[in-house]
């Protein structure tokens, strides 16, 4: 099992890499992980990682879900109205009833069996659309009209729908409809019940949402019962992974929703929180995602895909281009969104991945007929639509979005921090370089050690050098001494590595050659575009 582990993650990570460097998504390169090293083709992955693959996977959905909560904006999808409610219905209506005709056509499918297939291959990949969608807030495409958070919220939405018709479904053709008595002597068949089934599973979702973000800003913010980071995000993940696993065993809410719904309220009860947990499931997102896509890799059915290729093409094109296409119409019907952000719809919504794997087999494993064939389509879905949906998410939002300004608190944003330290030879280069080590040990950033030197002194640099080396022995740095005009230097070179802060002295007690430092600290202040951290005496000053 460990060895097995091992496989998945080394492998997963770096042929992800060579997928990314080769400019493709890097799920594409952990699921064809996936394919090698499972049954299919080397069977290197042990009967025992195997049969965790579920859960392994409802774990990460969980996380990327979180990560989908953190990163919604209330006013974007208020500004939406209705968009991201038809988001959630329509597209994913279509498309099924669409795949459902296609199937009764191609494959001689009755109407239920047809739809059965339309709800499995209707349903939306939150592991593939949630990262691609937050990484297109933290690059600020289409965050404008909040189209990013409303393709997120209807892709949750869209599960809740499908996932209630294919479980009746699977009742009615496995043993009929089923009756449920009500008070009074009433009785309603499963169908009569489903819109009912639909708020319930919505609205409880998002009430245990709201309710496990009250718990955690008062274990975490007010009671302060952790002490760093990385507690804060083990008691989340533990609170968000316990409503998917009560989700379950109780199937009157939705465990995703809720999930999404914590990360949601967090953000509106406690920013801060929020943006340190966000941070949190950042990490765990980078070893989860290698896991969910190299054991959906190994999920795939390659036997079963052969004389089925072609005719599950047909029908996923059928589904894709027609269905869901007139879902989408009928989604952005009267909202803001021109022609090219509905077209972004298209490479933006319409992955499969995680549903597919969960409940493709189903079908078959109950003895339904053309269980084997759903179970061959699904899996195609995952092979085609998952990476390709990754790719053009990336490939087609510059071309079809407006690229807005980016809303940090709701959205990690990677930055380079560098700090500049401009030092003489005086005794407060000691403070600069120790005020730098601290800000870049507290960013992980690094520094840039500038010294300009007029009159050649050999010698004090030489120390000046060492003096840097032992300082910031555990900070990447580069030290740099070039001549001319002090705070010319300083602010051209500011400029031209891109610094972060500049962090200079204020008055040392020996004059830099000619140069005052004191006046050197003014003309720096007053011509520098780049924020600057004057020392005196161990004071911050700017």
């Amino acid at each position: 099992m460990l060895a097995s582990v091992l496989w998945i993650l080394m492998m997963g990570f770096f042929v992800g890499q060579i997928a990314r460097r080769l400019g493709a998504p890097p799920l594409i390169g952990m699921i064809l992980v996936g394919i090698i090293l499972g049954p299919q083709v080397r069977n290197l992955i042990s009967q025992d990682v195997l049969n965790a693959a579920d859960d392994l996977r409802t774990l990460a959905v969980m996380i990327i879900l979180m990560k989908a909560g953190l990163g919604l904006d209330r006013e974007k999808l208020a500004q939406q109205g209705t968009v991201a409610l038809r988001l959630g219905f329509l597209p994913a209506t279509t498309e099924a009833i669409a795949t459902a005709f296609a199937a009764m056509v191609i494959f001689k499918f009755d109407f239920p069996t047809g739809l059965l297939l339309g709800c499995i291959i209707g349903a939306e990949s939150p592991a593939v659309i949630v990262p691609g969608m937050l990484r297109l807030k933290s690059l600020g495409w289409g965050v404008t009209k909040g189209i990013p958070d409303a393709i997120l919220t209807g892709s949750a939405l869209s599960d809740v729908l499908l996932l209630l018709v294919f479980s009746l479904l699977l009742s009615f053709l496995g043993s009929g409809v089923e009756r449920i008595a009500l008070p009074g002597g009433f009785t309603l068949t499963a169908v009569q019940l489903l819109p009912l089934q639909i708020i319930m599973q919505i609205l409880l979702g998002v009430l245990f949402g709201y309710l496990g973000a009250r718990l955690l800003v008062l274990l975490l913010a007010k009671q302060n019962w952790t002490q760093n980071v990385v507690q804060d995000t083990m008691i989340a993940a533990g609170l968000a992974l316990s409503l998917v696993i009560f989700a379950h065993a109780l199937p009157y809410f939705s465990g995703y929703l809720a999930t999404m719904g914590v990360g949601f309220f967090l953000i509106e009860l406690d920013a801060p929180l929020a943006r340190r947990l966000r941070g949190g499931f950042d990490s765990l997102w980078v070893v989860a995602e290698i896991f969910l896509f190299v054991l959906l890799g190994a999920s795939i059915q390659l036997q079963v895909l052969g004389k089925n290729l072609l005719p599950g093409l047909l029908i996923l094109t059928i589904g894709l281009l027609i269905g869901r296409m007139i879902g989408w119409y009928l989604s952005t019907l009267g909202s803001n969104w021109n022609w090219r952000e509905r077209l972004f719809l298209l490479p933006g919504n319409s992955a499969k991945a995680t549903v597919q794997a969960a409940i493709g087999a189903i079908p078959l494993s109950q003895g339904i007929a053309g269980g084997e064939i759903i179970l061959a389509i699904a899996s195609l879905s995952i092979l085609v639509t998952a990476p390709l949906g990754a790719w053009a998410t990336t490939t087609f939002a510059p071309k079809l979005l407006t690229r807005g300004e980016v809303d940090p608190t709701k959205v990690s944003v990677t930055t380079h921090t560098l700090f500049l330290a401009a030092v003489d030879t005086s005794d407060l280069a000691t403070e600069v370089l120790t005020k730098v080590a601290d800000l870049a040990r507290r960013s992980n950033g690094e520094a840039i050690v500038l010294h300009v030197v007029n009159i050649s002194n050999q010698q004090a640099v030489k120390q000046l050098h060492e003096q840097a080396k032992q300082l910031l022995s555990d900070i990447r740095h580069e030290f740099l001494t070039t001549t001319g005009a002090v705070p010319e230097e300083i602010i051209r070179v500011a400029q031209e590595y891109s610094v972060t802060a500049i962090v200079m002295g204020k008055r040392g007690h020996q004059p830099w050659e000619q140069v005052l430092i004191g006046s050197v600290s003014q003309a720096v202040l007053e011509a520098s575009p780049i924020p600057v951290v004057l020392l005196e005496n161990w004071d911050i000053k700017s």
